[in-house]
């Protein structure tokens, strides 16, 4: 069995012959990752274990405090910032079970965008095509486990940035329900939407790094019988402007998901989306919150360059009355009750995570009607989870050419049951 420190310097290796154009990883903790691979070696030769993540390679995105050094957030504004006095939670916790923390991952300017470019940092190209976008926000995440870089890379989401790059990689990614996993040390967006996730090269994976995170006992997931599972599929505006390689790949899971016994069924959803879409006309709420993050700045410039794709939605979300904030938080309080009243009827909601696969970086850069076309579209499914308190997870889907993923939502607070469901799916699908 090959040790942990010959993974590590396998990985090392690799990345250090691409060091001069390095876009994945914006920080490399390369002695300290050897003194942890050391320390796992050490205790498997012992025939002691701190846990299943005892010697796994996790990076973690670039907005997650690390102690000693600034936390970038992808943005030049902090890279001189006072550096984390202490880690993020998340970081101890990954830490004391044992975690090998390779590095810090690239992401788009303070989590802000879906593309996962970055104009300060670069623009780590896809794991499948680098010509290729990689999603964001969490965009050196989706890269490096697609890569396998990491096998685990920890991302965080508050419209969708765990699950987007997750499909686009053809990695699995996972958003728990808001609030599960602490979010102290972690640079916000949105203090109502934010939650972090992982993303991995299996349900197990992604379930292990949940639980300690979220500072759970981390247990095997009890396999869900399908042929009890109720799914129900949105149709609708969901399931518009969806390239056919990815509407034909999403209905040929479904019935294989139907031939082992599960009973799907169309569940409508639609006025609802419209409702929380009338809410939140004045300004998105991941706008409005990151335009209170980021007021200081906003209100009197910046003196770095800062990503006009992230400045534009929040100077305009800046100027909405706390009135209207306070009525949008309202409101979705009130949708979020109808929400969990419609799913009760199901066990899971099914859909295509993003209705495309990757475009091209070069697309993006060079006409931003496509860009700001394609966001809306990465967003418009994965970003139902996090307005409506919901838990979802993205699978890769076999059958298209480039990598393209099935979104199972689940209900709030049943993220271990999501969890064992989408491991049963994820038996059935495998090619």
């Amino acid at each position: 069995m090959q040790s942990v420190r010959d993974r590590l310097e396998n990985i090392l290796s690799r990345l250090a012959n691409r060091a001069a154009d390095e876009k994945v990883y914006t920080k490399l903790y390369a002695e300290a990752a050897r003194a942890a691979a050391d320390a796992s070696d050490a205790r498997r030769k012992a025939g002691v274990s701190l846990g299943p993540l005892d010697g796994r390679i996790v990076s973690i995105k670039d907005l997650f405090d690390v102690v000693g050094e600034p936390t970038a957030a992808g943005s030049l504004i902090h890279a001189g910032a006072a550096p984390a006095r202490r880690d993020a939670v998340i970081v101890q916790r990954l830490r004391q079970a044992g975690a090998v923390i390779l590095g810090k991952t690239n992401m788009t300017e303070f989590a802000f965008t879906a593309i996962g470019d970055n104009p300060h940092y670069g623009t780590p190209g896809n794991a499948a095509d680098a010509s290729l976008i990689p999603g964001g926000s969490s965009s050196g995440a989706g890269v490096g486990v697609g890569e396998s870089t990491s096998d685990i890379s920890i991302g965080s989401d508050t419209g969708g940035s765990v699950r987007i790059p997750a499909s686009l990689n053809g990695v699995f990614g996972f958003k728990p329900t808001a609030r599960r996993v602490p979010l102290r040390g972690a640079f916000p967006l949105s203090m109502t939407l934010d939650s972090i996730g992982p993303l991995a090269r299996s349900v197990a994976d992604c379930a292990i790094a949940d639980a300690i995170m979220a500072g759970e006992e981390p247990a095997a997931l009890q396999p869900v019988p399908l042929a009890t599972l109720r799914i129900g599929i949105p149709r609708g505006v969901l399931f518009g402007e969806t390239q056919g390689e990815v509407a034909e790949a999403f209905e040929a899971c479904i019935d294989r998901i139907g031939q082992a016994g599960a009973r799907a069924a169309d569940l409508p959803i639609d006025d609802l989306i419209a409702e929380m879409r009338a809410a939140t006309k004045r300004g998105t709420i991941a706008s409005m919150e990151g335009a209170e993050v980021h007021a200081d700045w906003l209100a009197n410039g910046a003196s770095v360059p800062v990503d006009p794709h992230v400045t534009g939605p929040l100077s305009r979300a800046l100027s909405v009355p706390a009135s209207a904030y306070i009525r949008t938080i309202r409101r979705r309080g009130d949708l979020v009750a109808a929400m969990a009243e419609r799913l009760e009827a199901i066990d899971v909601l099914a859909l295509p995570t993003v209705p495309m696969v990757a475009p091209s970086i070069a697309a993006m850069a060079g006409d931003e009607a496509l860009r700001d076309w394609t966001e809306g579209l990465l967003l418009r499914n994965t970003q139902v989870a996090n307005q409506f308190d919901l838990c979802a997870i993205s699978l890769p889907m076999p059958g298209t050419k480039l990598p393209a993923g099935l979104m199972l939502v689940g209900r709030h607070g049943k993220d271990r049951r999501l969890l064992a469901i989408a491991a049963a799916v994820e038996v059935l699908l495998r090619p």
